[in-house]
């Protein structure tokens, strides 16, 4: 009678075991640190990014930017291996009517879910005082930085291009001539 109560009694801890282990909840850590917030240069994406082709002087990038965020992002400077001074700029008309390029002030706005255009003509990346030669067929890399701090890279062709002719309205009004493919 011992032996089957001792047996009971070991046959009953083992029960109580193996369901216990069973029914244990696997061990979860938490934490209460939040995930770090999206920046800008998560969010922005360039497309068609390309680069104007030039033997020296200046030249420009352009492309569609493309924001993902449910913020506008504000694009406040650009640099390039290629140059050593690049500047935001816009193409507007001046007071005699003439299209002159300028330094966009206060950067390019992408609107929220939205996209904004750089075109020949229009809103560019001017690169100036070219390093080396920006031959057709070859790429150069940019870095975007953003009203957060963040950063976007991206690298784009350098293609030949014909086509719009503006006066940069800067430093004694220089020519950048888009027409000639230099």
């Amino acid at each position: 009678m011992n032996i089957r109560i001792l047996t009971a009694t070991a046959a009953a801890a083992l029960l109580t075991l193996g369901l216990a282990a069973c029914t244990s909840a696997p061990t979860v850590e938490t934490s209460n640190a939040a995930a770090p917030a999206a920046t800008a240069g998560d969010e922005v994406s360039i497309s068609d990014a390309w680069v104007k082709s030039a033997p020296e002087g200046m030249s420009a990038a352009f492309g569609q930017l493309v924001n993902a965020s449910d913020s506008d992002v504000t694009v406040v400077s650009a640099t390039s291996e290629a140059s050593p001074m690049i500047e935001l700029h816009e193409t507007v008309a001046n007071d005699t009517g003439e299209m002159v390029m300028r330094a966009k002030e206060g950067g390019f706005v992408i609107p929220a879910r939205g996209t904004f255009d750089l075109t020949p003509g229009g809103n560019h990346i001017m690169l100036m005082g070219l390093q080396k030669p920006l031959v057709a067929g070859e790429e150069t890399s940019f870095t975007l930085t953003f009203s957060d701090d963040s950063t976007y890279t991206f690298t784009a062709p350098v293609k030949d291009y014909s086509g719009a002719n503006e006066t940069y309205e800067g430093d004694g009004g220089m020519k950048m001539d888009m027409g000639s493919g230099n």
